[in-house]
């Protein structure tokens, strides 16, 4: 009996163990859970201070341009970090190009318009894709997950006003930020450069 009751205390014993250990599992998962909804929160927040802000002073971008290359650096970083809400700056990119080295001036915008890109990433990447019911949506994430690289890539350089659900997309998608970066800037940096290219072309026949 004695043997018994020795096995019977183990066993309650070991019952109270693991009921404690999923416990304290549940306690941290509670825990993980609050710190990612704070950290989505706060996302979304900065995105949407950076947008907000970025759309007000809109009209005081083009003051950047007397610059130089620092001027289409910040010129892409701005215009780039909203959020749909249109800034266009590619005017005044091709414009410094008539002034500065176009290539020289086509690196410096496509890294900071890369660089600019990361709030879209950020609000993919706190999981809130508010672009998920468009219809292009389904058809843009089968290509992330099957050829991310290219096709960051390839809809860097293209203009059209959907990057900002491609890199939402690849936020949500988890798709390396430096790889989403080196897309970006390489898209990019093709693109204004052309454009500063065309800038200077323009500068140079009608002047």
């Amino acid at each position: 009996m004695e043997g018994e009751d020795t096995s019977l205390n183990a066993l309650g014993g070991g019952e109270d163990a693991v009921l404690a250990g999923e416990q304290q599992e549940a306690v941290r998962g509670r825990a993980f859970l609050s710190r990612k909804l704070y950290l989505r929160i706060f996302t979304i927040l900065v995105v949407i201070a950076i947008t907000a802000t970025v759309f007000v002073f809109r009209d005081q971008v083009g003051n950047l341009e007397a610059y130089g290359y620092l001027g289409a650096f910040l010129i892409s970083l701005i215009t780039s970090a909203t959020i749909i809400l249109p800034v266009p700056g590619i005017v005044l990119i091709g414009a410094l190009g008539t002034a500065y080295d176009p290539v020289l001036i086509g690196l410096a915008a496509g890294a900071g318009s890369a660089l600019g890109e990361i709030t879209g990433y950020m609000a993919g990447f706190s999981g809130q894709v508010v672009f998920e019911n468009s219809r292009f949506y389904p058809r843009l994430e089968r290509w992330m997950t099957r050829r991310g690289f290219i096709a960051i890539t390839v809809l860097s350089f293209v203009p059209n006003p959907f990057f900002d659900v491609a890199g939402a997309t690849a936020g949500a998608l988890r798709f390396p930020l430096w790889k989403f970066l080196l897309a970006c800037f390489v898209g990019k940096a093709v693109r204004y450069s052309l454009v500063a290219w065309l800038g200077w072309f323009v500068g140079v026949s009608w002047f």
